[in-house]
């Protein structure tokens, strides 16, 4: 059996290329750059992303990073995670509740969006429209009234 030229050329190529790659590590380094540079992430992931910030933001997830608050306290036998007379204190279990209860606003405006694109079904638009209605009405009403009574306050006696 005999091995042409072109077969010898090929394999001494790929050789080449392949010693270049394996022992040049700028090489590696401005291959990776390349790609990081191109990269074009989905706008979902970036929306997401955006999003997450914003509710670990607004949760208070900066406040319970740097002073490293305590999950709950008992009271009379009752676990609180909630200061219900301070407003300059939080509890870990009050930041990781608004989080949640922001998420679950923001999901439930993603659905009322999501309701605008099925213009031509009424019903399943209208099904889309009222779970987001249900979903930012509960996460608005949790937060204001249940979570954070200090906001009612000023207008009882």
């Amino acid at each position: 059996m005999r091995i042409t030229s072109s077969v010898l050329g090929a394999t001494n190529r790929l050789s080449r290329r392949a010693r270049r790659s394996a022992s040049s590590l700028s090489y590696h380094f401005q291959k990776t750059y390349w790609r990081l540079v191109t990269l074009k992430p989905s706008t979902l992931f970036l929306s997401a992303l955006a999003i997450g910030a914003s509710v670990f933001l607004l949760g208070g997830g900066i406040y319970d990073i740097l002073e490293q608050p305590i999950v709950a306290f008992v009271s009379e036998g009752r676990i609180i995670p909630y200061y219900p007379q301070a407003l300059n204190d939080q509890l870990l279990g009050e930041s990781v509740a608004s989080m949640v209860l922001y998420s679950i606003g923001i999901i439930g405006l993603i659905l009322m969006y999501r309701s605008t694109k099925f213009a031509y079904s009424p019903r399943e638009a209208f099904t889309w429209l009222m779970i987001g209605s249900v979903l930012l009405l509960i996460g608005w009403v949790i937060i204001e009234f249940f979570l954070f009574p200090s906001t009612i306050r000023p207008f009882q006696p």
